[in-house]
């Protein structure tokens, strides 16, 4: 999706580059090209793509060598072997972080039109929602008086405690990746030139997940201006074998409809053969953009849908959405689990609810300024 999502956008006449983070260097494969390598490089037949194979590794030698000798250094001190302490070194996560800073460097240089990015999946992604709100904390304390504490304190540390404290190597390195990350994060929030786009095919789990990763880009406000589903049975299937899969698959698709409204919702059908190479990734890109009159770089949607915000106190919490429904009428909710069931005069949308809302229970609600606001209290 992000390769053909990148060759449309560069058949336009912009310059464009397509990242993958993936390990499994899948994206020459989808291309149709012979590799793909680990710095910006053109795309055989087309003057205005490029692509990049991200290497985790190099970026993690770009970034932290300094701390990993460090660490690597004390960790073998105190007994740990040399290979294990190389290992742990390097917390879980922080490859796809390093990752991301290429997507910062390619804005920053001004060389591109459009960046596409091949993200990684959805749980790893998800973990790294969080990490910048604690590194504004750590730029904040940590490298703030403690700075200057710690270098007070580096001799005795080693005097008295035979421990070997970082040096200014290692901490400007750190502060260094921190403020990268930092800013790397407020330029993702950036709606007005960033956005995400969620990619599922029709079924049940996929979709459950699909949704759950919607809710948390909402409330950590990252924009999703679009939803692809892919893969989606065609009417020609109906009374053969598939036709039963595509019973199933529609009664999903009322349910994507339903819980990712107002961010448009794109199909993309279950071609008779594989999607790789430039006639296949250019017909996929005609089915998602070209048939809805959608450019392909262009953002989708504007505002994000939902807004959670929990009082000042935690006893209770408000969940704000944005609805296509255009009249005030009766609602009604019910929450099973993490999912919050919303009517409003025979309209139904599902809401996966972050996991800080467990502990709650839906009071009340009522429209306002276009939108429904769910009041949530404490059990």
């Amino acid at each position: 999706m992000a390769a053909a999502t990148a060759r449309r956008c560069a058949a336009a006449g912009r310059r464009t580059i397509v990242l993958s983070t993936d390990p499994a260097h899948s994206l020459a494969d989808v291309l149709g090209v012979e590799s793909v390598g680990s710095r910006p490089g053109p795309v055989a037949g087309d003057v205005h793509l490029w692509a990049q194979q991200v290497e985790a590794g190099a970026e993690l030698e770009r970034n932290w060598s300094a701390v990993q000798e460090w660490l690597g250094g004390l960790l073998v001190e105190h007994g740990v072997e040399r290979i294990a302490a190389e290992e742990l070194t390097v917390p879980p996560g922080t490859d796809e972080l390093f990752s991301l800073l290429e997507l910062k460097a390619h804005r920053e240089s001004g060389e591109w039109d459009v960046i596409v990015v091949d993200c990684a999946p959805t749980g790893e992604t998800l973990r790294l929602l969080s990490f910048p709100d604690v590194a504004r904390w750590w730029l904040d304390k940590v490298f703030g008086r403690e700075h200057e504490l710690l270098a007070a304190a580096r001799p005795f540390a080693q005097t008295f405690f035979g421990v070997t404290l970082p040096d200014e190597r290692v901490l400007s390195e750190v502060q260094r990746l921190i403020a990268n990350l930092v800013a790397m994060d407020e330029l993702l929030r950036d709606g007005t030139s960033v956005s995400v786009r969620l990619v599922m095919n029709p079924d049940r789990m996929v979709v459950a997940e699909a949704m759950r990763t919607f809710t948390y880009l909402n409330l950590y406000g990252y924009l999703t201006d679009a939803v692809v589903v892919n893969r989606v049975f065609p009417e020609e299937v109906e009374g053969t074998y598939f036709g039963a899969w595509r019973e199933v698959q529609r009664e999903q698709l009322e349910l994507v409809e339903s819980g990712f409204a107002p961010v448009p919702v794109l199909r993309a059908p279950y071609f008779a053969e594989e999607v790789v190479g430039p006639r296949m990734l250019d017909s996929l890109g005609d089915a998602i953009f070209a048939e809805a009159g959608l450019d392909a770089a262009a953002v989708l949607h504007q505002r994000l849908t939902q807004a959670v915000a929990l009082d000042d106190d935690g006893a209770g919490a408000r969940l704000r959405l944005e609805l296509p429904f255009s009249e005030r009428g009766d609602i009604s909710l019910k929450k099973v689990g993490l999912e919050l069931v919303v009517r409003v005069d025979g309209h139904k949308r599902t809401i996966m609810l972050p996991s800080a809302l467990a502990g709650f229970r839906p009071a009340s609600a009522a429209f306002e300024d276009g939108a429904l606001e769910v009041r949530f209290d404490h059990v």
